[in-house]
C-alpha cells in the first residue's frame, strides 16, 4: 500500500470508531443545523479533527479542505475530507454512512479511501494501481443494457435550484432501468458503484469531499465518470454521473434532454 494511502486509511478508521461508538448514543449529542436538512453533530467535528490530527501529524506540509473546518493551508497536496457523509442517516440510526478522504496531487486525485463503520467495509485506491475492498480487487459490473441496470441516485436535499431537472431526470430514470436506490451516502454510493452493486450512479448538487474519493475508486475499478453532459469538470460542477463503460453513455444520454444551464457545468 502506498505509504500517503495507508496513513488515510489510518486516519479514516481512526475516525469510523469515533462515529461507530457513538451511534448508541445519538439521542445525546449535539447537532447544529447548518440549512435546510443539513445538519451537522459534534461526532462530525471530532471525527474530522481526528482525520486532520492523523494527516498532518504525518505530513505538516499538506494543505487540508475539510467539510466542518474549510481551507487550511497551501500546498500542491490537498487533503479533501468528509468526516461523516450520511450525518442525517448517522442521526436517525439508518445505518448507511462513511467516512471520506482523497488526496489532491496538483489537481489530480491519486489516493483515495472510503470506509463504512458499521460493515467495517475499506474502500481504498491509488491512482494507476487499482480500487479495493479490503483485500480484494474491485471491477464495476459488466452489464450492457440500461433496462438491466440498478442506479444509485441522490435527491436533491437542501439545494432545490435544479429540482425540476432533477424531477425529470428520475422519471425517465424510473422508466428506463431496473430500479432505483437513494440511500444517502453519496461517497459509499460511489464506492458501490466501483464494487458492482450499482451498475451506475448520477447526483446533482454535491460537494468536492463528497465525490473526491468515490470517484477514483469507480475509474480504478474500470469505470467512467463525468459532469452531467459527459464532460470532466464533475470536481468543479459537482454533479455527477458514474458507471461502468457500457452504463455510463446510456445514463448521460437519458439526463440529456434535462440539462439546464446551472447543470452542463459550464
Amino acid at each position: 500500500m502506498h505509504p500517503m494511502l495507508n496513513i488515510a486509511v489510518k486516519a479514516a478508521i481512526r475516525a469510523g470508531k469515533i462515529i461507530h461508538r457513538s451511534t448508541d448514543k445519538i439521542d445525546h449529542l449535539t447537532v447544529t443545523k447548518k440549512s435546510h436538512a443539513d445538519f451537522v453533530s459534534e461526532v462530525d467535528r471530532v471525527a474530522e479533527q481526528t482525520i486532520i490530527q492523523t494527516l498532518l501529524d504525518a505530513y505538516p506540509d499538506h494543505a487540508i479542505l475539510a467539510e466542518e473546518s474549510g481551507s487550511h493551508g497551501e500546498s500542491e497536496f490537498l487533503w479533501i475530507i468528509d468526516p461523516l457523509d450520511g450525518t442525517t442517516n448517522f442521526l436517525h440510526g439508518f445505518p448507511q454512512f462513511s467516512v471520506s478522504i482523497a488526496l489532491q496531487h496538483k489537481g489530480v486525485i491519486t489516493q483515495a479511501v472510503v470506509y463504512d463503520p458499521i460493515r467495517n467495509e475499506l474502500f481504498t485506491a491509488t491512482r494507476g494501481r487499482g480500487a479495493f475492498l479490503n483485500d480484494k480487487r474491485l471491477r464495476v459490473t459488466k452489464r450492457i443494457h440500461l433496462a438491466e441496470a440498478l442506479i444509485g441516485t441522490g435527491f436533491p436535499y437542501s439545494n432545490f435550484d435544479h429540482i425540476d431537472a432533477y424531477m425529470g431526470i428520475l422519471r425517465d430514470m424510473m422508466q428506463q432501468t431496473s430500479g432505483l436506490r437513494r440511500p444517502g451516502s453519496a461517497a459509499l454510493d460511489l464506492a458501490w458503484t466501483a464494487a458492482g452493486r450499482y451498475d451506475g450512479f448520477f447526483e446533482t448538487g454535491l460537494k468536492p469531499w463528497d465525490i473526491a474519493a468515490g470517484t477514483l475508486l469507480i475509474t480504478e475499478a474500470g469505470g467512467m465518470v463525468s459532469d452531467l453532459s459527459g464532460n470532466d469538470g464533475f470536481m468543479k460542477s459537482c454533479h455527477v454521473c458514474a458507471g461502468n463503460p457500457d452504463i455510463h453513455p446510456q445514463l448521460l444520454k437519458v439526463i440529456a434532454p434535462h440539462l439546464t444551464d446551472g447543470l452542463k457545468g459550464k
